[in-house]
């Protein structure tokens, strides 16, 4: 038993350590998006682009994966994921407006095969504290774009350099993770060379996507990443059109992330007080709108406040968001395939709100129209989660009857 809850630990440490670089190579660019746009000379459409075209390329293998007959093992696709990364964000290091948003699509494709990859083996390896593992996955990934977001600009002024030293650094964590995954990868592939993992049944990636339960954990998986990535994509700028100065509006950025792990952490407490998961939906839209209410609106010396409650609803959002495709897949098999549909679908999705919010903002140039779309968002998200909140499953029993398809079960599901 020792050795099982030591085998159990290892894993989970290795889940983080490839978390904690989920997110820097996006969240990092918002506190020195202007002096990015500056030096390119970007309208706000292209410097929201550089946001956008990383979350555009989220679920790019998610959507590969749905074709596959048998995909890749986790442990591969990690070590995949944090290589592509190291070539993405050295690649944008550039001094030419092309690498930048090619190393930007790069780094984005390496994500999606990490995000992909992920709840699948959260699946397989806890399979009985998914909304645990899942809420402690989703803390590594706020406090990794936390961290990046608050030291950007202060080690940029420490060593009295330009952007492209902090943005760099990142190249540092993803690689050692990918190393550090190699082992397993290579024990993984030995075991199926010995006894080579089972394909997934025929028809599942269809039987998947026919599901109206996969579509509403599916458009809720956008929605509150869309609202996600408008923060992290235009926070900061918000902060500075409204009068704060470069290094505080990056640390307003690094707050809302920071405390977007306490909301994380909140989900498998209060996932254990109620019948199923539509409470904390509701929690999500209603701090998300109170929060941008805040910070658009409210006195600037009170963003602080709005950034601790924004940050609270997205931490929220995104355990619950990732815990449903955990809570609501029959088996394994379903878990890699809804998590593909959910987040190849999702991010896409996601990739419309930074690239609106700044065509807005260039087309009335205020941030109230902008806002007020984003607190749209916020009211219709309610309606796909709390669909996806009750508990029911998506896939087929063990042993279907002859010639059955059941593509959503009762029942429920532990957490």
């Amino acid at each position: 038993m020792t050795g099982r809850r030591a085998g159990l630990a290892g894993s989970l440490l290795m889940i983080v350590l490839v978390a904690v670089n989920l997110r820097p190579a996006i969240a990092a660019i918002g506190p020195v998006l202007t002096e990015i746009s500056d030096e390119f000379r970007l309208s706000g459409a292209a410097a929201g682009a550089l946001t956008t075209v990383p979350l555009v390329f989220f679920g790019a293998y998610g959507l590969m994966a749905a074709f596959l007959r048998r995909a890749p093992r986790g442990e591969t696709l990690l070590v995949s994921a944090m290589a592509l990364l190291v070539a993405g964000m050295a690649l944008r290091l550039l001094d030419a407006p092309f690498p930048l948003f090619a190393g930007s699509l790069v780094a984005g494709i390496a994500i999606s095969i990490g995000n992909i990859a992920m709840p699948g083996i959260i699946k397989r390896d806890h399979p009985t504290r998914i909304t645990t593992v899942t809420a402690v996955y989703t803390v590594a990934v706020t406090a990794g774009a936390s961290i990046s977001s608050g030291l950007v600009v202060p080690v940029e002024h420490v060593f009295d350099s330009t952007w492209r030293l902090p943005l760099g650094l990142l190249v540092i964590p993803a690689a050692l993770a990918g190393l550090l995954w190699v082992p397993r990868a290579r024990r993984a592939a030995h075991a199926a060379r010995s006894a080579p993992p089972a394909a997934a049944p025929r028809g599942l990636a269809a039987q998947v996507w026919r599901s109206r339960l996969a579509w509403h954990v599916t458009v809720f998986m956008g929605l509150q990443s869309l609202l996600a990535y408008v923060v992290l994509g235009w926070l900061p700028t918000i902060c500075q059109d409204r009068g704060m100065d470069e290094a505080p509006a990056g640390y307003v950025l690094a707050l809302s992330a920071a405390i977007q792990a306490v909301g994380s952490l909140t989900v498998p407490v209060l996932a254990r007080r109620t019948r199923d998961q539509r409470p904390l939906v509701l929690t999500t839209a209603t701090l998300s709108s109170v929060g941008f209410i805040g910070v658009t609106w409210a006195p600037i010396e009170s963003v602080w406040l709005w950034a601790v409650v924004l940050g609270l609803g997205q931490g929220v959002g995104f355990a619950t968001a990732l815990s449903f495709i955990g809570l609501r897949a029959h088996n394994a098999h379903v878990a890699t395939q809804l998590s593909g549909m959910a987040q190849g679908i999702g991010y896409l999705i996601a990739a419309v709100g930074p690239l609106a919010v700044g065509a807005l903002n260039d087309a009335t140039g205020g941030w109230s129209v902008p806002m007020a779309g984003v607190l749209v968002v916020c009211a219709v998200m309610t309606v796909p989660g709390l669909a996806a909140g009750r508990n029911r499953s998506v896939g087929a029993p063990a042993e279907p009857p002859p010639g059955t398809i059941r593509t959503e079960i009762s029942g429920h599901t532990p957490n």
